[in-house]
């Protein structure tokens, strides 16, 4: 070959070399996470660990690989109610469970769980998406290097399982109950006395008599946990929690160590997994309480108006007090307060008129 033709070439080869990898695509390594979640949840509970489970699954999908999170349960990794301190230290990434578990860390975490007599579901995702309650969750948990996000409703909550009757206030004297957060507080100020424990270790301690009442979702829940067969009465509604929400918290420098689609990413799939949790609990509690009545022949009473009477002036009594330990539950019992008004007004020519009005009177048995 002669020396022109071989540099014609040798250019020629060279030119597609270059036009190859200037009109290719470019290919950057990506970065992968792989976080650990603990919970405040038993294993294998249905919407509460089920939906941690979930949100593991539906961003390991939306990722597509990139950002993965190995769930456990309360135990697995450490006991439930020091998840929120494993996550504050970085010990692991991201912790579920309900904020007034947190009480003693500071009160102001409390109102963003459930307030005695307060909001509903509706009333409280209002309050977080439409007004300014996740940006005051966000404030409160920022000093314990934390990021709050909503993980759904359970709903109005049942008043709990009992060994005994309740007819008067008087009887929540010596009552050993266990019940967190505000709520607890109010059965305190009734004369009970407050057991706190993980989900895990009700039934047990219901039925060796450590607690002589108990609550804990509602009837699907219920159920499922046998409580029926620990306690003889069922009470309704829960006045301790009209709407209780759910939780997801990220250490404050891993979710910031996300690049801002990722962020996005795991915002928008805690959002959707928020909205997936409360149709679960409508879908079916009403089927599990059937079972409880007909089946199961429980006992299903209502407080009698005089307790409930009572219990809500000491709700109010106790929320204050609650409110005047700190600034920040100061701060964020206003705003509780304030937008609670904001919705109850409409709430009773919309929700309150659909339930008294238009619908039809279903019979709880049979």
């Amino acid at each position: 070959m002669k020396r022109r033709d071989f540099l014609k070439k040798a250019g020629l080869g060279a030119a597609a070399v270059a036009a190859t990898t200037i009109n290719a695509p470019a290919v950057l390594a990506q970065k992968s996470y792989r976080w650990k979640m603990v919970t405040t949840w038993p294993p294998k509970l249905p919407v509460l660990q089920e939906g941690c489970e979930r949100l593991a699954k539906r961003l390991d999908e939306m990722t597509g690989g990139q950002l993965k999170i190995q769930v456990f349960a309360a135990g697995e990794l450490v006991p439930a109610l020091e998840s929120f301190q494993a996550v504050s230290d970085g010990t692991v990434e991201v912790g579920s469970g309900a904020s007034y578990y947190w009480a003693g860390k500071e009160p102001a975490t409390q109102w963003f769980a459930a307030v005695p007599f307060g909001m509903n579901a509706q009333g409280m995702s209002a309050w977080f998406h439409g007004g300014d309650g996740l940006k005051l969750w966000e404030e409160v948990y920022a000093p314990f290097n934390l990021v709050p996000r909503p993980a759904g409703s359970t709903g109005v909550q049942m008043g709990g399982w009992f060994n005994k009757k309740i007819n008067t206030i008087d009887d929540f004297k010596g009552l050993k109950m266990r019940i967190p957060g505000l709520g607890g507080k109010v059965v305190a100020k009734a004369g009970g006395t407050v057991v706190l424990t993980p989900g895990g270790e009700i039934f047990t301690n219901l039925e060796r008599g450590v607690i002589d009442a108990t609550e804990w979702v509602g009837p699907y829940h219920d159920l499922r946990f046998g409580l029926y067969q620990a306690a003889k009465y069922y009470y309704y509604p829960g006045f301790h929690e009209p709407g209780t929400y759910l939780e997801y918290f990220f250490n404050k420098k891993a979710y910031e160590s996300l690049p801002k689609d990722l962020q996005h990413i795991l915002d928008a799939a805690c959002m959707e997994n928020e909205a997936w949790v409360l149709p679960q609990f409508d879908a079916n509690n009403g089927e599990a309480l059937q079972t409880l009545i007909n089946k199961h022949k429980v006992q299903l009473l209502k407080f009698p108006d005089e307790v409930f009477k009572a219990l809500r002036l000491m709700a109010v009594e106790v929320v204050e007090e609650e409110a005047a330990k700190t600034p920040m539950a100061t701060k964020v019992n206003e705003s509780f307060k304030k937008f609670q008004k904001v919705v109850g007004t409409w709430g009773t020519v919309s929700e309150q008129a659909y339930y008294n009005i238009i619908q039809p009177k279903f019979p709880l048995a049979g």
